[in-house]
């Protein structure tokens, strides 16, 4: 380690403190020692630097004469609870520009880091698109030890392990891996821990979106998500005490959890904050609206091209003219423009926002039928999908999904029924060649099938 001078005119060096307006360097003297203590602006918390300095400042010269390390220094001399000490020039600068507060005194070996940070932070409402009818009103934040705190709050188990890492050369994004230590897979464990370990990149940016591309790499055009994400601290203490591992990330509200198959998308918050009736209804339910989001439109178009099959308690559901646009390209231009619609409100203010889609949906039905470029039905059995697609809160799978129609409308339209039971087989090898962290199938619990499992994607059973 260089001396006092030397390590000082490092760090400058490095962190450009003249140049950084918000990287402070403050000088001190310690007990008639020189001192210098940096930290970024907007990171302490005031009233505590004032009553730690004022204990640095009484320290009596004498005091300090048998003191020639940081280590002993912290335990001797620092009354504050979270402090550190680090020997390398990398890490001192690492733990100021992550937020810790780091002082150096001449004649002693090291630096100390104080961790006061206190970030700027929203309150913790609930999210706004995982929203539960009876759960808890909080939801995580964008900082890593605030979310971390919330699940701890919920399991008040001595098994609960919360291990700490930094990944990216440039940004070192701080994430912590929360599992129950003899629940969670240890060979699922050791896979994420490595390849965690194997992330060499500049930066992590969009955090748990990237993350989870560095973790398990896929096809292009594999529209399947292998990662779930939930902003409910509620959901996620449930899934750790269910032996899933969660990935909770700084900077991002939301919590990655793994490992998950495609079963796990239709098990959500409500279906335990009711009787067991009651969420197995709703998890029912909800595994049926997804599964006819995907199957609506194109078993119409195979049934429109094959009306002798229609039997006559359904012929209701034949149109009395097809409009002037072909019937496939209706329902893809309906798939864009309320894609096109939902693009829109996100972007637009809260106050227009009712107003806008209610003038956007007027335009689309109205105008468009009295046109003759869409049918009635096709809009009807697309502001079903619509609106049936918010049933499940992953906007990943719902994507999934939305690909996995428009894939059969095509094959159905070229090649009819031939081309839809060929789009259902490689829609199901597709889900059959992935594979999850944890190397089991993503078709699971059907695929190996286990009864248990099994039942309990449609029921779900009391309490243990």
């Amino acid at each position: 380690m260089d001396n006092y001078f030397s390590l000082i005119s490092e760090i400058d060096r490095d962190l450009k403190t003249d140049e950084s307006f918000d990287i402070i360097k403050r000088e001190l003297i310690i007990a008639e020692r020189q001192a210098v203590l940096y930290f970024i602006d907007g990171f302490i918390k005031d009233e505590v630097y004032e009553k730690m300095l004022e204990f640095l400042f009484k320290i009596k010269p004498e005091e300090l004469n048998d003191i020639n390390d940081m280590s002993r220094f912290a335990k001797d001399k620092m009354p504050y609870v979270e402090t550190d000490y680090s020997y390398d020039v990398k890490e001192i600068e690492t733990a100021i520009l992550s937020g810790p507060s780091v002082l150096i005194i001449d004649g002693i070996y090291g630096a100390l880091t104080v961790d006061t940070r206190t970030y700027p932070m929203r309150s913790i409402d609930e999210p706004r698109k995982d929203k539960s009818l009876r759960g808890s009103r909080d939801g995580f934040v964008e900082t890593l030890v605030m979310n971390t705190a919330m699940i701890r709050r919920r399991i008040r188990d001595s098994r609960l392990r919360m291990e700490y890492m930094q990944i990216g050369t440039d940004t070192k994004l701080d994430i912590a891996i929360s599992y129950i230590d003899g629940l969670a897979d240890k060979k699922t464990l050791d896979i994420l821990r490595k390849r965690l370990k194997e992330i060499k990149v500049g930066g992590i940016s969009m955090t748990q979106q990237a993350l989870s591309e560095k973790l398990q790499k896929s096809a292009f055009f594999n529209p399947f998500p292998k990662f779930k994400f939930t902003e409910r601290p509620d959901y996620t203490s449930a899934c750790i005490l269910d032996g899933r591992i969660a990935l909770v990330m700084d900077n991002s509200p939301t919590v990655m959890l793994i490992p998950m198959s495609l079963s796990d998308y239709f098990r959500e918050t409500d279906d335990y904050y009711f009787l067991p009736i009651s969420g197995s209804y709703i998890r029912t339910l909800r595994i049926i609206v997804s599964f006819a989001t995907v199957l609506l439109t194109p078993v119409y178009l195979l049934l429109l091209k094959y009306p002798e099959i229609i039997p006559d308690w359904l012929l209701f559901i034949v149109p009395e003219a097809l409009g002037a646009i072909p019937l496939v390209v209706q329902f893809l231009l309906l798939e864009l423009l309320v894609d096109g619609l939902r693009l829109a409100s996100v972007n637009t203010p809260d106050t227009l926002s009712n107003s806008l889609g209610i003038i956007g949906g007027l335009l689309i039905s109205e105008f468009a039928v009295n046109v003759g470029w869409f049918i009635p039905e096709c809009i009807l059995f697309t502001a079903f999908i619509t609106v049936s697609g918010f049933s499940l809160p992953s906007f990943e799978m719902g994507y999934a999904m939305k690909f996995e129609r428009i894939l059969l409308l095509l094959l159905v339209q070229f090649f009819g029924f031939w081309g839809f039971l060929g789009g259902i087989v490689f829609l199901i090898f597709a889900m059959l060649n992935i594979k999850t962290l944890s190397g089991r199938c993503y078709l699971y619990p059907i695929i190996p099938f286990k009864p248990t499992a099994f039942a309990e994607l449609f029921l779900r059973f009391p309490m243990k």
